[in-house]
C-alpha cells in the first residue's frame, strides 16, 4: 500500500507517517525544504522516539520524499497512492491544492477503480473540507463530476502534542505517548480497509470541538498566563498553582458548554480535561510558551479557541471569567518575533484595547464578554506595571 503524505516536519513524520507506516504503508513525503527532502531520500528511515521514562523508540522505514514544487511527479505519486494525507497548516493548503487536482486527472484517466481517501490532518475545523474547495479550483466541470464518484475528503481532528526539536539526527522526532487521530466515515470509503490506529466515526464535529475546546484551549491558556509570569515553557507554567487553577477553570467552563452542545457525558468529559492536564505537565517534554502563543490574532478569532466556547458557554448562561481572561491575556503576547503579536500590540497602542477586541474577537463593545475581557486586560496590565515599578525599585 501507499501513501502520499504532504509535510514533512515534525507532525508528518512523528505522528502521520509513523501511524501510515505501521499499518503498512509505504510512505512517500512531499516537502518543499530541499535540505529536509534529500535527508529524508538519502536515509529513507528515521526514528521516532516516544517522551515517557522508558524513551520507547520506533523506526519508520521504507519511506522516501520528493520535491514538492516537481507537480508533474508529486501529480504522478497521488495517481498511484492508496492514500493522500497533509500536515503542513491550513494556510498553506491552497498551495498544494493544483498538485494534488493534477495527481486526481491522471488518476482518473487512468481509470483506478479504488476510490482515494484525501485527508487533510490539520489543526482547524474542516480541513478536508477547505482542500476540496481549494482542489477543484483546478479541474473542470467534468473533472469534478467524476471525481465526486471516485475521491473522498473526509474530514479529520488529530491530536498529538509534538513540541519543538533539538537532535543531533535532523530526522528524529519526540512526540507525546498520546494521540488521537479521528477521521469521518464516508460512503465512497466503504470498501476499504479502515487503517489501524484511527477512530473512525459518523459525525466529525463533536470530536474536532471537543479536541480544539480543551486541547487547544488549554495549552494556549497555559501560553499566555505563563508569558504574562514570564515562564519560558508550558511545563514551567504548569508547575505554577494558580497557572494551573486558570487552565483547569478554563477547561471546566469550555467543557460545560460541550457537554450542553453535544450531550457528552459530565464524567467522562471530566476524566478528559483531566488526561489533558497531565500532558500538558509530561517532564519528558518541552514546549516553549512562544511557539503555543504564536498567532495570537488566529487564536483570538471568533471561531477559535478561546471565543467561540465562551460564546456558546454564554449561550447557556455559563459564567466564563476564565476565558475571558485568557483573551485578556492573549492580548499582551508581546513576542518580537511574532509578526501577529506586533500586530496586535500596535492596535492596543493606537486604538486602545476596547477597540481592538473587537477588530480581532468580533465581540461588539456593548457585549458582556467584551465588557469583561476589557477589565480583566486592565487588571492584568495594572498587575504587571506595579510588577515592573518594583523591580525598578530594586
Amino acid at each position: 500500500m501507499k501513501a502520499v503524505h504532504f509535510g514533512a516536519g515534525n507532525i508528518g513524520r512523528g505522528f502521520i507517517g509513523l501511524l501510515l507506516h505501521n499499518a503498512g504503508y509505504e510512505v512517500c513525503f512531499v516537502d518543499v525544504n530541499d535540505a529536509l527532502v534529500a535527508e529524508l531520500q538519502a536515509k529513507q528511515q528515521y526514528a521516532v522516539r516516544i517522551a515517557n521514562e522508558q524513551g520507547d523508540t520506533y523506526l519508520v522505514d521504507h519511506i522516501t520524499a520528493i520535491d514538492g514544487k516537481d507537480m508533474a511527479l508529486v501529480a504522478e505519486k497521488i495517481a498511484e497512492a492508496d492514500i493522500v494525507t497533509t500536515a503542513v497548516g491550513v494556510s498553506v493548503l491552497k498551495h498544494i491544492a493544483a498538485a494534488i487536482a493534477k495527481g486526481i486527472e491522471l488518476r482518473l484517466a487512468d481509470c483506478k477503480a479504488a476510490a482515494l481517501p484525501i485527508v487533510a490532518c490539520e489543526n482547524a475545523l474542516g480541513g478536508s473540507t477547505i482542500l476540496k474547495q481549494f482542489v477543484y479550483e483546478h479541474l473542470s466541470a467534468e473533472a469534478k463530476a467524476e471525481a465526486d464518484l471516485n475521491i473522498a475528503f473526509p474530514d479529520a481532528a488529530v491530536d498529538r502534542i509534538v513540541p519543538l526539536q533539538q537532535h543531533e539526527d535532523p530526522l528524529q522526532v519526540t512526540v507525546e505517548p498520546f494521540y488521537e487521530w479521528t477521521v469521518e466515515r464516508s460512503p465512497l470509503l466503504a470498501s476499504l480497509a479502515e487503517i489501524v490506529g484511527v477512530h473512525y466515526v459518523d459525525d466529525l464535529e463533536p470530536y474536532i470541538e471537543r479536541k480544539l475546546f480543551t486541547v487547544n484551549t488549554g495549552h494556549c491558556v497555559a501560553a499566555y498566563h505563563g508569558f504574562l509570569k514570564g515562564y519560558a515553557t508550558i511545563q514551567e507554567a504548569m508547575k505554577d498553582p494558580e497557572i494551573v487553577a486558570k487552565v483547569r477553570g478554563a477547561l471546566l467552563e469550555s467543557g460545560a458548554a460541550l457537554v450542553q452542545t453535544y450531550q457528552f457525558d459530565e464524567s467522562e468529559h471530566a476524566h478528559y480535561i483531566d488526561q489533558i492536564l497531565e500532558r500538558f505537565i509530561n517532564p519528558y517534554l518541552v514546549d516553549e510558551v512562544a511557539r503555543i502563543g504564536r498567532s495570537p490574532i488566529r487564536k483570538l478569532s471568533p471561531n477559535d479557541r478561546l471565543v467561540r466556547p465562551a460564546l456558546l458557554a454564554y449561550q447557556y448562561g455559563i459564567p466564563v471569567a476564565e476565558l475571558t481572561a485568557a483573551m485578556a491575556a492573549a492580548l499582551h503576547f508581546n513576542n518580537a518575533d511574532d509578526p501577529e503579536a506586533a500586530e496586535l500590540q500596535a492596535s492596543i497602542k493606537e486604538h486602545g484595547i476596547a477597540y481592538t477586541l473587537t477588530k480581532y474577537t468580533g465581540l461588539d463593545e456593548q457585549h458582556p464578554l467584551h465588557k469583561q475581557a476589557a477589565a480583566q486586560y486592565r487588571e492584568q496590565e495594572s498587575v504587571l506595571q506595579s510588577a515592573a515599578r518594583g523591580a525598578g525599585s530594586l
